[in-house]
Order: C-alpha cells, then sequence, then structure tokens
C-alpha cells in the first residue's frame, strides 16, 4: 500500500497481456495488475477468490491522498445550510471522485516515467507509511470539519436558521465514509465488468482493439443503465406518485361559488380536472371585500383561470381552454391581465399574484396552465421541454384574443413566472424588444441560470456591474434587483415604457446552478457573491458543482427572503413593474404584512 501506486489501480490501464494472463491463472495481486510476469502457482498461494477479494477492498496511497483532500474542500461553504446527512453525502462523494483524481494521476506519472506500479516495500515500511497517513488524514480531516461547522453557524446565521442536529452533524463522516465505500465498490464492479470483456474478445480481436471496444461497450452500458433504468424508472415513478397526489385537495381551497373563478359555476373547466395546484388556485385569494379594506375604496372581485393536466392531453388544447374559460369569465375586460407560466407542478406562487390583485384594487384576471405533476426541483432537471411548450401556447393563446381587441379596449397585459416558470415564460419573447413591445411588464423570479434571455442579459451587461445584480443596456427595459425594496439600479437612469424586472437571491443555488461548475469559475463567486452568501466561499472545480446540486431540492426550505424563497419582495417589484397611482410605503408595509403574516 505504500509508494506512488502499490496495490490496485483504480483508473483506466494500458491493456496489458500479462496482466490478464496473470489473473486468469491466479498470480498475485501485483503480476495480475501488469507490474510484472505471472508467478507459478504453490501451494502456499492464496486461494483466486481471496486474491480477488483482497483487491477488490484494497486501495491505493495517491487514491487515499486525493480522496482526502477532496473531502476536506467538501466543508467549504456553499450557498445554503447543510444537514448533516447532506453534508455527509457531499463529502463521500467528493471523497470518491478525489480518490480517482489521485489514482488517474498516479497512472500518469508512471506513463511518463514509463515504469509500472512499485512493488510492496517491506512491513515495517508499510506500516510506517499507513501511521502518517493515518495521522495526517485525522488532523485534516479534523480541521476541515471544525472550520465546516463554523462556516455553517455562520450561514445559518445570516439567514436566521435556528433548526440544527448535533448528532446528524456528528455521525456526518461515518455516512461519508459508507458513500464513498459503496460508490468504490461500484466504480470496481464497472472495471471488472471491463477487464472479463477485454479477456473474451481476445479470444477473436487484437489486444488493443479489444481494450477500446471494451471501454466502449462498459461506457454505452452505464450509460443506459443511468439514463434508461435509474433516471427514466425514477422520473416515471415520480410522475405516477405526483400524479396520485394531483387528485387531492389541500385544507383551505374550496369549491369557488363564483362564476369569475375556474372551476366555478359555469366554469368550462371542470373543478375535478384542475388538479392539486389548480384547485388551490381558484380556490383561494383574496375578495373583493378584503382588497377594499387594503386599498379603502370599493375594489372588483379578481378573476382566475386556469386548466389542469386533466382538463387535456395536449398543451395547446389546455391553453385554448384555459383562454375560452377567460373570456367567458370576462378577463378581457378588466384593467390588467396577468399571464403566469407555472412551475412543474404547476404551482402559482400565491405571494405574487395576490399581490398583484391588490395592487390592481382587483381590477385584473390571471391565466395559468399546468404542465406536469413532477415538483418544481425534478421539473428543472427533466420537465423543461414541457415548460417551454406551456409558456409559449399559454401566451400565445392570450396575446392572439389580446390582438384583436379595438386599442382603447385591451387591458394592460403583463407576464410573470418563478423558477422554471420564468424558463417557459421568457420561451415565448426573443428578446427585450420583443418583451417591451408585446406587455405592459413582466416580472420573474428565481430564474434559473440556463434560461435563454437572463444568461443573455447577465452575460452583456455593462461593464462594471456585477452578476449578481447586473445592469442591462443602462437599464432602460431590463433590470435585476436582489432587494426590490431597495434601489433597483441604474437609479440614476430613467425606466420608461414597459419594465421588466428579475428577482434574484445572491443565495438561490436555483439561479446560479449549471454544468459549467464542475471545470469553470462563474464571475458571481469571484465578485462580491451577496449580502446573505459567505466571503469565504470560493470555487474549486467539481467540489462546487456538487456542493450547489446538493443545494437544489432545499432551496425554498429556508426563510423568506433567502434561497428560493420569493414572497414580500413581489409587493415591491409589483409596485415597481406596475406602478399603481396612490400607493405609499406604509401601504407597501400594510400589504406585505397581508401577504406574509409574521408568525
Amino acid at each position: 500500500m505504500a509508494g506512488d501506486g502499490s496495490g490496485t489501480p483504480d483508473g483506466p490501464l494500458p491493456p496489458a497481456d500479462d496482466a490478464d494472463a496473470g489473473a486468469d491463472s491466479g498470480a498475485d495481486a501485483a503480476a495480475a495488475e501488469g507490474s510484472g510476469p505471472p508467478s507459478p502457482p504453490s501451494s502456499s498461494s492464496p486461494p483466486p477468490k481471496s486474491g480477488k477479494r483482497r483487491r477488490l477492498f484494497s486501495v491505493t496511497l495517491p487514491g487515499c491522498w486525493g480522496a482526502l483532500l477532496f473531502a476536506c474542500l467538501s466543508f467549504t461553504p456553499s450557498l445554503l445550510p447543510r444537514g448533516g446527512l447532506l453534508q455527509g453525502l457531499i463529502c463521500g462523494i467528493n471523497a470518491a471522485l478525489g480518490y480517482a483524481a489521485g489514482v488517474l494521476a498516479a497512472w500518469v506519472w508512471r506513463a511518463f516515467a514509463d515504469r509500472g506500479p512499485r512493488r510492496p516495500r517491506p512491513r515495517s515500511w508499510t506500516v510506517f507509511s499507513i501511521s502518517a497517513v493515518a495521522i495526517s488524514a485525522v488532523v485534516l480531516f479534523g480541521l476541515s470539519f471544525g472550520f465546516g461547522q463554523y462556516w455553517q453557524y455562520q450561514i445559518r446565521r445570516l439567514m436566521g436558521v435556528t433548526d440544527y442536529n448535533v448528532p446528524l452533524a456528528v455521525v456526518s463522516p461515518l455516512i461519508a465514509a459508507l458513500v464513498f465505500s459503496l460508490l468504490l465498490l461500484i466504480a470496481r464492479g464497472v472495471r471488472g465488468l471491463y477487464r472479463r470483456l477485454v479477456r473474451l474478445l481476445k479470444r477473436w480481436i487484437g489486444p488493443r482493439a479489444a481494450s477500446a471496444v471494451g471501454w466502449t461497450a462498459v461506457a454505452a452500458l452505464v450509460w443506459a443503465i443511468v439514463t434508461g433504468l435509474l433516471l427514466d424508472g425514477l422520473v416515471g415513478l415520480a410522475n405516477d406518485t405526483f400524479s396520485l397526489r394531483d387528485t387531492t385537495t389541500e385544507e383551505g381551497a374550496h369549491r369557488p361559488t363564483t362564476t369569475l373563478r375556474s372551476g366555478g359555476p359555469g366554469s368550462l373547466v371542470p373543478w375535478d380536472s384542475l388538479g392539486l395546484q389548480g384547485r388551490n388556485f381558484t380556490g383561494t385569494g383574496p375578495s373583493a371585500a378584503a382588497i377594499g379594506k387594503f386599498t379603502g375604496r370599493p375594489a372588483t372581485e379578481p378573476i382566475r383561470a386556469y386548466a389542469g393536466l386533466a382538463s387535456s392531453d395536449d398543451t395547446e388544447a389546455r391553453a385554448a381552454q384555459a383562454v375560452a374559460d377567460l373570456t367567458r369569465q370576462g378577463g378581457f375586460r378588466r384593467k390588467n391581465l396577468l399571464v403566469v407560466t407555472t412551475t412543474g407542478s404547476g404551482w402559482v406562487d400565491p405571494a405574487a399574484v395576490d399581490s398583484f390583485e391588490y395592487l390592481s384594487g382587483g381590477d385584473s384576471a390571471t391565466v395559468a396552465i399546468q404542465y406536469s405533476y413532477l415538483p418544481s426541483w425534478l421539473s428543472y432537471l427533466v420537465d423543461q421541454t414541457k415548460a417551454r411548450e406551456a409558456g409559449r401556447a399559454l401566451f400565445d393563446a392570450v396575446y392572439d384574443t389580446w390582438s384583436k381587441l379595438p386599442s382603447g379596449q385591451r387591458p394592460r397585459l403583463f407576464v410573470a413566472g418563478e423558477s422554471l416558470g420564468s424558463f417557459g415564460g421568457e420561451t415565448a419573447f426573443s428578446g427585450e424588444y420583443d418583451l417591451s413591445n408585446r406587455t405592459a411588464g413582466t416580472l420573474f423570479a428565481g430564474p434559473p441560470a440556463f434560461n435563454t434571455l437572463f444568461r443573455e442579459f447577465s452575460d452583456r451587461r455593462d461593464a462594471g456591474s456585477p452578476e449578481v445584480q447586473p445592469v442591462y443596456k443602462d437599464g432602460r427595459t431590463v433590470r435585476f434587483a436582489n432587494d426590490p425594496a431597495a434601489e433597483i439600479p441604474p437609479a440614476d437612469r430613467p425606466w420608461n415604457g414597459s419594465r421588466v424586472l428579475y428577482l434574484m437571491h445572491p443565495s438561490d443555488p436555483i439561479v446560479w446552478w449549471s454544468p459549467h461548475l464542475v471545470y469553470s469559475e462563474p464571475d458571481w463567486i469571484g465578485q462580491h457573491p451577496g449580502d446573505d452568501v459567505l466571503e469565504q466561499m470560493v470555487w474549486l472545480p467539481f467540489v462546487t458543482f456538487w456542493q450547489i446540486t446538493a443545494d437544489l431540492p432545499f432551496a425554498a426550505d429556508v426563510p423568506r427572503g433567502h434561497g428560493h424563497t420569493y414572497t414580500t419582495e413581489y409587493v415591491d417589484a409589483w409596485n415597481a413593474v406596475m406602478r399603481p397611482p396612490d400607493i405609499t410605503p406604509q401601504d407597501l408595509g400594510r400589504l406585505k404584512d397581508i401577504i406574509a403574516p409574521e408568525k
């Protein structure tokens, strides 16, 4: 186990006929891995099975150093606070990546040095090496664990998070060890399959061809299993599970008794077909009396139209059905009309629509459709095409009816979407001028990094503006806000005509996650990362990618104003986009208490 590669190399190996021969004849471990000619079997040699078992559970010194380094780096801070279970998972994955990197580095070094792995050293030297590695590992890992706990405390304090499971934090290294061992065994199982296949192929073709064909075949098999059986199977299972949940109705959502809501009397969309989130949307919301109490003036009952997956199998037909119900309700005769692209499960953030309705005095109509059963973060990964189709189909259906109205009788047309909904909402437009010409205002919250327009506006931002709050074209149409209650930059430039506003928390992993994090440092980490993100956060190849990936499922499990939780920000954001008359800062404060009352 000592030296720079003794034991079992775990990276890709060059083809070696003597290695395969040694393995087939039951030679010792070093010869079987290609370090020398096979030794003849003897009566004192261990049975082949026990030799294979030792190789299966053995580790190399370069791999161990790589695993230790990556495991220590896993404790560096990310965007959100992490519990012990999640920290153990990240640490185990990073350790496996580090082990692979260490083994690969040793293999490359041997290739340049033109030699094979070193043979095992004398027992005394091996014991000394193991002791030195163990002591170094304990010291380095202990220091990293301690710094990690301190950084997690700082992140929780920034976000006002009080929940912390100490026992889970203590056992997180054990969780990491289990994850690392599982991934290592899986990798060695794949390697064993490759070697068996190469030995079989050598009966008919040359060793180099056998090696190339073997790697190609095994890689294709692994890819097929991961994408076909695991990914597709898990997504299918999740879809079936959430489709059953979609038939339920949450407490507090009641079938409308007004003709101004889908699912109510005279509706073209049956209540049972709206789905869980559709019933939440049309079965809740502020009444005319509640809005009038806020404004101090007589208010109008808001209109809400919706079509669920059970309403129609086709996206365009679903959009047409929702617009037909919107027309029946008189939505195109209201002063303000809002088109919302939902998240995957059909969820519409009540804070977004309620704020819109309060600030419009109830003289508003909102329309949305469902396109998936999956929750937001899972739809974010696998349902992007459906979001694109839904966003474009719904806006086109609304715009087709809206554009045929006399110019003086058209409502002000607004567009909104959160998370994957912002991605779908963007797809109906080609750019800044299209948004400005066809809408009275747009509000997108928590846009994913792969949004086409968001990426364009951010990447082409004005020189000197940071990625966490970019300025595009002097803010003439499109602007970005971390906190819309403060000044939305550039405050010294006019913002006339249609306004497009992106809400994005610095700590929102939905906004910043990208596959490019594997190999490329983003600007937002090198710049000031934001008020609720630690300055100690740095970019590390592979490590940062897995940390932010692990943040995704928990992006909304943090207090409001952080992560992917947008609530009272909608009040200030809609006030900026809609510019309602006679609204004072005191009114906005009262409305925030209505939208998200203090517990």
